[in-house]
């Protein structure tokens, strides 16, 4: 009797589809192991390594990967590298690497290492034993170019998130659009004196002011961990720039924005402020941050009514870990990988992974950041459109804790509202 209904539960489990939600060990056949080396102790980290298990655990849920004639289930490897905190030599954020790869025997790598240098070190490591590395946060342009210049040797390396061109391209779209709406024409420059932010610095300077007819007021580099911005500010506003644009991803960075508000600087910020990204910064900044524009580097991190697959993706995240997304970049891309890999993996019928690249080099689906596709670099390609590209958005805080989509126009909530004291040049 006891054999029967034991035999008869089994059966029902498995009509029902729950046995996909069993431990690893139940399954018949192994896990495919998805390395994540990341930095842990930092926000992107996180809640980039959340949007991974979130999607593996709706894979696994909906009955696992398909390789070949059989149905395995994914199983996520995290590692702290601890590669965003300052002195960490990129030789142990390899070695990281290396044991997932050598020790742990991942498949594949997801979302990865926070500092580029050490993403293009980690390349040559991935190209070694051929595993298919997929980036989330390091934004270098260095890896495509790499890819493009030597494909043989670094095809397993591809980026889901945003990179540095891209970024630039959004900030001076945005640049365009307040001259054309507006007429101003000075800015003033704060960024962080760390490379991917000098170097976002400079472009803005050399391939989008100086070409469109900016004056450029000033420039100011503060160094990780700076808690006052007061002297940018005031030769901001002694200057008479109509546009501060900030470059930062330090925490101590929403400062700056307190500041500028508690000054009365009749400019309008515009840029990347990394703690301003999510929705818990209206309260940790005492509510200072009204008026300020912010990027969010890829959609989903922040829900796009114009786009429902990302009010989908933020919604289930909220649900099932019982908090929105805070990170502006990371969380996003996080999620959309594993599904861009289970895809490549099903269409390849196996895990090797030089026929996974062939695979994940024909990507193109409709994701929670809009159409995924990779160019010849393996980057991802942003555009201004969601139906034909990934998109990122510019949002202005608006009381009383309003996030308002601004820019591109294509997925615009409202019109960009200026600071008290700031009125159209023209």
């Amino acid at each position: 009797m006891k054999k029967g209904l034991l035999g008869f539960f089994l059966v029902a489990i498995v009509l029902m589809g729950l046995s996909t939600s069993l431990p690893y060990k139940a399954w018949a056949e192994k896990p495919i192991l998805l390395g994540v080396p990341t930095s842990l102790g930092f926000l992107e980290g996180k809640e980039g390594l959340a949007a991974v298990q979130m999607a593996v655990d709706e894979i696994n849920a909906a009955g696992g990967v398909k390789v070949g004639d059989k149905k395995q289930p994914f199983k996520v490897i995290s590692l702290d590298t601890r590669c965003a905190e300052p002195g960490i030599p990129v030789a142990e954020v390899i070695k990281g690497h290396k044991k997932l790869i050598l020790e742990d025997k991942v498949n594949f790598i997801v979302l990865g290492t926070f500092r580029s240098e050490a993403a293009i070190a980690c390349m040559d490591l991935v190209s070694q034993y051929k595993i298919p590395m997929l980036l989330g946060i390091a934004m270098t342009p260095v890896m495509e170019q790499k890819v493009k210049e030597d494909y043989n040797k670094y095809k397993h390396t591809f980026r889901v998130c945003l990179n540095s061109v891209h970024l630039v391209k959004y900030l001076g779209g945005t640049m365009a659009y307040l001259q054309k709406e507006f007429g101003f024409n000075k800015v003033y420059i704060m960024h962080q004196d760390v490379a991917w932010a000098r170097k976002t610095s400079e472009i803005m300077t050399e391939n989008v002011f100086k070409k469109t007819g900016w004056e450029i007021v000033g420039t100011e580099a503060y160094p990780t961990g700076a808690t006052d911005f007061s002297s940018g500010l005031t030769k901001a506003k002694q200057g008479g720039a109509q546009i501060i644009l900030p470059i930062f991803d330090m925490p101590t960075s929403g400062v700056l924005v307190k500041q500028w508000k508690g000054m009365n600087v009749p400019a309008l910020l515009s840029g990347f402020i990394s703690p301003l990204a999510g929705p818990g910064a209206w309260d940790a900044f005492d509510k200072q941050i009204d008026g300020a524009l912010n990027m969010i580097f890829e959609i989903g991190n922040i829900p796009v009514q114009k786009w429902p697959k990302s009010v989908e993706f933020y919604e289930n995240y909220k649900k099932k870990y019982g908090r929105p997304i805070e990170a502006g970049h990371a969380p996003a891309p996080s999620y959309e990988m594993v599904y861009i890999l289970k895809d490549a993996i099903e269409k390849a019928g196996t895990l090797d992974g030089d026929k996974v690249v062939e695979a994940l080099e024909k990507t193109d689906r409709e994701g929670v950041m809009g159409r995924v596709k990779f160019d010849q670099g393996h980057q991802v390609i942003f555009g201004n459109d969601p139906k034909e590209a990934a998109m990122a958005v510019m949002y202005q805080w608006r009381a009383p804790g309003k996030r308002v989509i601004v820019y591109p126009e294509s997925l615009a909530e409202d019109k960009i509202q200026l600071p008290e004291g700031l009125k159209p040049a023209k």
